[in-house]
């Protein structure tokens, strides 16, 4: 097997182990119709599987590798940024038709769409359900159970929190149904936040390490589970437990703010420590575990397909100068006319885009990733940044009517953001900061605060499948607003996404 080149953020164990899982689950699944009368050729029952530590580490990997975007079916993008005033279908007219009925609000509940990340998010909760409904009978050291548990809590978690927000009411299972068991009526979205996520992430914040060896970086952590758990109570309104659960991570002092934007979507730097959480990826393996979403969003002239393609209106919210210097941000996340396509001597081109911009989070360049390989991208998903985690806690604050506090911890987002000029050799006049460019914010009250949150959210975060959930969350006078433009928009119709017609067809509880 090939090995990733080590560096100095580089962390090969992990995905490896999910390599080595889609191996054996291929071979563990090989279809035996032919041979019912017969033995079992290359199998193992679970009975005979959950036996020793490797089982069960192996196991483990199972449960990460339906994070991965190595699967082409993984379009969390579609729901997060696409439905969002952020992005548009982009790519070529006809081609994905499904999603761009998502970006109109045209969904039916037989969208591809639909199906696929329903189906990914319960493939993961039913591998996690298994390992948790066994390992207390696997023969392995107990502190590496603990772990493996809360591991697996944290996972379970992720997926229905995903559910969740996508979908609201779905049915919730916490061990492996019997085959009466399998049709369930729908959770209610407040319940399923409150007693099922809430709950396996709680559990995870108590069983799960602070920190693992560089080996095994980018299994969750506490602090892992204490960014997801922020993001619930925000979703819940639970401002006091929303700040408390950033402070957790923000006390602590492990995490900060990388110097340089941009390198948060690079390789070399994609594990630096403002990574609170992110999916990893690795190109060149067998089976696949390269990022998908190389190919997804990188121009057609590149071998990509250019979708998920940045609006006008996600592009003019980025701050410009008196004397016309934008936002860094606003380059490291877009490609636009006229500015370098990821080295000088190429510039964007607007014909690569309906918009007339792409995207450039998530894409790598030619000189990393050919053309006759574009879908083996190695970027990692960046689910969990700490600039998040700093906004989160701002706007659990503000909420709570602390926008002093508030302030301190956008300006530290601000403060990174602008300082990239003092850090990034390839800005023009590096390394002098601009005048005038992102100023320190002052209090403006809780309701002026609530805008500049929002706006900061919305430029720092953009293009990493949060948007859309912002928007719904922040309530329907803010999302009529978002969606002004879109006449089949209406906030209770669209605030969830219809459940797919093949799990209409099969569960009749729903």
């Amino acid at each position: 097997m090939k090995m990733m080149k080590a560096t100095k953020y580089s962390k090969p164990t992990l995905t490896i182990r999910i390599a080595t899982f889609i191996f054996l689950s291929l071979v563990f699944s090989t279809s035996c119709s032919k041979y019912l009368d017969g033995e079992l050729q290359g199998s193992r029952s679970d009975a005979q599987f959950y036996q020793t530590a490797e089982d069960a580490e192996l196991a483990l990997t199972g449960v990460y590798n339906m994070l991965t975007y190595a699967d082409a079916n993984n379009r969390l993008w579609v729901f997060g940024d696409v439905a969002s005033d952020d992005a548009a279908k982009g790519g070529n007219a006809g081609d994905q038709a499904d999603i761009g009925y998502i970006d109109d609000f045209n969904v039916s509940s037989d969208n591809g769409n639909l199906e696929s990340v329903w189906a990914i998010c319960y493939e993961g909760i039913s591998r996690a359900n298994k390992l948790l409904d066994n390992i207390a009978g696997i023969s392995m050291d107990d502190e590496r159970r603990s772990q493996i548990i809360g591991e697996t809590k944290f996972l379970r978690a992720f997926y229905y929190y995903w559910l969740g927000s996508i979908w609201g009411n779905v049915p919730v299972h916490l061990t492996t149904p019997s085959p009466d068991e399998m049709q369930k009526a729908a959770t209610p979205v407040d319940q399923l936040f409150e007693n099922v996520i809430e709950v396996d992430l709680l559990d995870a914040v108590n069983l799960l390490p602070e920190t693992f060896t560089a080996s095994d970086l980018g299994r969750a952590t506490k602090f892992a589970a204490w960014g997801l758990l922020a993001k619930v109570y925000l979703v819940e309104k639970k401002w006091v437990e929303a700040e408390d659960a950033s402070r957790q991570i923000v006390n602590k002092g492990i995490y900060s703010l990388h110097t340089i934007y941009r390198e948060n979507f690079e390789f070399v730097t994609k594990d630096n420590p403002e990574i609170v959480f992110g999916v990893q990826h690795l190109s060149g393996q067998n089976p696949w575990l390269g990022n998908r979403l190389n190919q997804w969003f990188a121009p057609n002239a590149n071998n990509g397909y250019g979708f998920n393609a940045p609006t006008q209106d996600f592009v003019d919210e980025f701050e410009v100068t008196g004397e016309g210097v934008v936002d860094p941000r606003l380059d490291y996340t877009v490609g636009r006319p006229g500015m370098p396509w990821f080295n000088d001597t190429v510039l964007f081109d607007p014909e690569w885009s309906p918009t007339g911009y792409l995207n450039k989070k998530y894409i790598q360049p030619l000189e990393e990733v050919p053309v006759e390989a574009k879908s083996d991208g190695q970027l990692n998903y960046q689910f969990i940044r700490y600039a998040d985690v700093l906004l989160m806690l701002a706007e659990a604050l503000n909420e709570q009517g602390k926008s002093g506090e508030a302030v301190n911890y956008v300006n530290m987002v601000r403060q990174r953001a602008r300082g990239s000029y003092e850090y990034d050799e390839e800005l023009p006049g590096y390394p002098n900061i601009p005048e005038g460019l992102l100023p320190d914010i002052t209090d403006s009250g809780q309701s002026g605060m609530r805008v500049t949150i929002r706006h900061e959210r919305r430029v720092e975060l953009g293009f990493e499948f949060h948007r859309y959930f912002d928007i719904i969350r922040y309530g329907p006078e803010y999302a009529n607003q978002a969606f002004s433009d879109k006449p089949n928009f209406n906030y209770t119709a669209n605030k969830f996404m219809p459940i797919p017609q093949s799990e209409l067809d099969t569960n009749f509880e729903l």
